[in-house]
C-alpha cells in the first residue's frame, strides 16, 4: 500500500503557487481524492527514473481538479468521473481542450462496520438505505438500530457517481437525492475512520481504501442475482455492479513533461503501481 509515503512536502513546494504549473521542469496534478494515493505512487516513481522532473499531486476532488484544469492552474486534472459536458462548454469558454484518458478502474466499496451483522445488499436496498427510505438496520439483515448515512461531498467524483449509478439507477430523469440526513463528509478516509468507530454507519470509498477495520459488504443487481464482493477480478470481469474507469484530463493532446508523465502512468510498470494501489489496470 502506498497510503503513508510522504510526498506532502512535495505537493506543497509546488501546490502554493500556479505559476509551478509553468516550470518546464515540473507539472501540477490536482483532483479526485479517489485517485491521490495512486497520483502519488505514480509520482514518486517517476521522480526517482527521472532526475530534475517535479510532479506535485494534490487531491481535492474530481471537480476541483478539472475546474484547476479549466482555470490553467493544473496540468492533468485526475477524476474519477466523466467530465460534465457544462464543464466542457466552460473549458472551451477559456481556450482549454479537455482531452480525457483512462488509466485504471475502481470498484466503490459499500463499508460498514465489521461489528455490524449485514453482509450483503441489492442496488435497490443501497438506494433505500442512502436516499432515507430505509433507516433501521433490522430492514436489511443488521440488528434493531438506526442507520447513519455518510457520503463524500458533492464536490467529490464519488459521490457523483454512487448517485448516478446506485441512487438514481443510471435513470437522467430521476432526480434521487441523499437522505437530508446523510454526513458528507470531505475525504474517503474520512468516511473509514467513521465507519470504523461507529457500528451503525454505512458509506462508500474507492476499492483502494479497504482496510480490516471496515467489512466492504457483497453487492448484487437484484435479489435473484449473485452477491459479489468488491474485488480486483471482480471488478475486471465486470461481476461487481459498482465499477467505474477512472481518468487524467489534459489540456489537448499531451505533450513535453506531460506527456513524458502519462506515458509512464499506461506504462506496464505504471500499471503495476495500479494494481499494488488496490485498483484495476487498464493494461495488463
Amino acid at each position: 500500500m502506498f497510503k503513508t509515503w510522504a510526498f506532502v512536502l512535495i505537493a506543497a513546494m509546488f501546490a502554493a503557487s500556479a505559476s509551478a504549473a509553468r516550470d518546464e521542469n515540473s507539472i501540477q496534478v490536482k483532483g479526485s481524492d479517489t485517485m491521490v494515493n495512486l497520483g502519488q505512487a505514480w509520482a514518486e516513481k517517476y521522480m526517482e527514473d527521472n532526475a530534475g522532473d517535479f510532479v506535485a499531486v494534490t487531491g481535492g476532488g474530481s471537480g476541483t481538479g478539472l475546474s484547476s484544469l479549466i482555470s490553467g492552474t493544473c496540468d492533468i486534472a485526475m477524476s474519477s468521473r466523466n467530465i460534465k459536458e457544462k464543464e466542457i462548454a466552460l473549458a472551451r469558454q477559456k481556450g482549454i481542450n479537455p482531452n480525457e484518458i483512462k488509466v485504471g478502474l475502481d470498484g466503490l466499496a459499500v463499508i460498514v462496520n465489521p461489528a455490524n451483522p449485514a453482509a450483503k445488499l441489492t442496488l435497490a436496498q443501497l438506494a433505500d438505505i442512502f436516499t432515507g427510505r430505509v433507516t433501521n438496520w433490522k430492514q436489511v439483515g443488521g440488528g434493531d438500530e438506526k442507520i447513519v448515512v455518510l457520503s463524500r461531498e458533492v464536490n467529490s467524483g464519488t459521490h457523483v457517481y454512487f448517485k448516478e449509478h446506485v441512487l438514481r439507477k443510471n435513470d437522467p430523469g430521476s432526480k434521487e437525492e441523499f437522505a437530508p440526513t446523510a454526513l458528507m463528509l470531505s475525504s474517503s478516509q474520512a468516511i473509514a475512520d467513521e465507519v470504523a468507530g461507529n457500528p451503525a454507519a454505512i458509506g462508500y470509498y474507492g476499492m483502494g481504501y479497504i482496510s480490516p477495520k471496515q467489512k466492504p459488504v457483497a453487492v448484487a443487481k437484484d435479489e435473484k442475482s449473485e452477491y459479489i464482493e468488491p474485488a480486483i477480478d471482480n471488478v475486471l470481469s465486470g461481476a461487481y455492479p459498482i465499477s467505474r474507469p477512472l481518468f487524467i484530463y489534459t489540456n489537448g493532446e499531451p505533450d513535453g513533461l506531460v506527456k513524458k508523465f502519462i506515458d509512464f502512468i499506461l506504462s506496464k510498470e505504471g500499471q503495476e503501481i495500479v494494481l499494488k494501489t488496490d485498483f484495476v489496470p487498464v493494461k495488463k
